[in-house]
């Protein structure tokens, strides 16, 4: 499951001066691990380029980025701030995975963070512990243990999160992929409205039109005739208009605009095959943008649960907690859903790419399949939202 975009875990009490110390013996005991791991992985660089090293960088890299990663939570502990994992997805099969490894910056940085805890970083832990064993250095270790650490954390954090240059890379990139995705997006849904008015509502306003002609032309000569042909007409006028009404649905459903997304959702839920529980704990309204791309997305992952799940049961749960917007659908079906088997999970997460949204699936074999939404965004004053609390 992800992490809730925009929030941070909540920081503890500054560690004590023994602690720190635990924490440079700690770093200590990686000495060997790093360099070991260092050798290994230049070793595995040079022999890729003849592939007998690719199954030696499959097992460096996943291993340096595991020590890094312990290495990167005393560093949050001890400098009281924040060090995300920062690294690209993982591509699939072995050789894609290794160049997915070449092409991103953290792999380059943890290499340069082995390096360093291998010399200069060893030093200072080490000063760290042996202030605290040497009695005559008992001042040294009071008054030193803290910047020492702090100096020795700093420069793991540097290495180990992506550099101010690199976040806006990073930045931009996705901004433009999420910008490409929201115009396919675009331009598949102006096609569907398209053709939904081509062949549903223009084609029974012309079956209209015919019908009023007609009506008409013989409206004199045989009264009756052109009754049936009004008939027809006025039948022609209430299925176009119940067209135009689906079409709207498929922009923007008007119970979404009157009732908010909690209301929305649970209208739709009615409708369904499966019976699902709605709990919606909202206490304001989302942009209309952000609330009709989660709208559509609950929609989407309540469709495949119908279809897919066999499912005797789902739910729906609908919050909003630190600047984010988070909704989960779940079922007690059988499990396995794959996002990248269909389009309609991929069009569900391009949606809400462009909104910095994220969606996670949990979904094992026999179930239960569990998919969360996130958004950041504020909510508009409940004032505004009469229908949009618990459901």
């Amino acid at each position: 499951m992800s992490t809730l975009p925009g929030t941070a875990p909540r920081q503890a009490a500054p560690p004590g001066r023994l602690a720190l110390t635990g924490y440079a013996a700690a770093q200590l005991l990686a000495f060997v691990p790093a360099l070991l791991l260092l050798v290994l992985s230049i070793l595995g660089g040079v022999l890729a380029l003849l592939w007998i090293g690719i199954p030696l960088l499959l097992v460096t890299v996943p291993a340096t980025r595991w020590l890094a990663d312990r290495h990167r939570r005393i560093a949050q502990r001890v400098l009281g701030a924040v060090i995300p994992e920062q690294y690209r997805p993982r591509e699939r099969g072995p050789v894609r995975r290794v160049l997915g490894w070449a092409r991103d910056p953290m792999t380059w940085r943890d290499l340069g963070w082995l390096l360093w805890t291998a010399t200069f970083g060893f030093v200072l832990s080490l000063v760290v512990v042996l202030f605290l064993v040497l009695v005559v250095t008992g001042a040294l270790w009071y008054f030193g243990v803290e910047p020492l650490m702090r100096a020795r954390c700093a420069v793991d954090r540097w290495f180990l999160s992506v550099g101010h240059t690199e976040r806006l890379e990073q930045r931009v990139q996705v901004l433009t992929e999420t910008r490409a995705d929201a115009v396919d997006h675009s331009t598949a849904e102006l096609r569907r409205i398209e053709r939904d008015l081509h062949d549903g509502t223009q084609a029974r306003l012309v079956a209209l039109s015919m019908n009023l002609g007609m009506a008409e032309s013989t409206f004199e000569q045989d009264p009756d005739a052109a009754r049936r042909l009004l008939a027809d007409a006025r039948a022609s006028t209430v299925a176009a208009i119940g067209d135009l009404r689906a079409v709207l649905r498929g922009i923007h459903p008007p119970v979404l605009a009157d009732r908010g997304l909690g209301g929305a959702i649970a209208a739709m839920a009615l409708d369904l095959a499966v019976p699902v529980r709605v709990e919606a704990a909202l206490t304001g309204r989302p942009p209309a943008p952000v609330e009709s791309a989660v709208y559509f997305a609950l929609a989407e992952c309540l469709a495949n649960v119908v279809k897919h799940a066999d499912a005797e049961h789902a739910w729906v749960r609908l919050g909003h907690a630190d600047g984010v917007l988070r909704g989960e659908v779940g079922d007690d079906g059988v499990g396995g859903a794959d996002p990248g088997r269909g389009t309609g999970m991929l069009g569900v997460m391009r949606r809400l790419a462009a909104f910095d949204g994220t969606m996670a699936v949990t979904s094992p074999i026999g179930g239960p399949t569990v998919l969360t939404v996130e958004v950041p965004c504020a909510l508009s004053s409940p004032r505004t939202t009469p229908s949009s609390g618990p459901v």
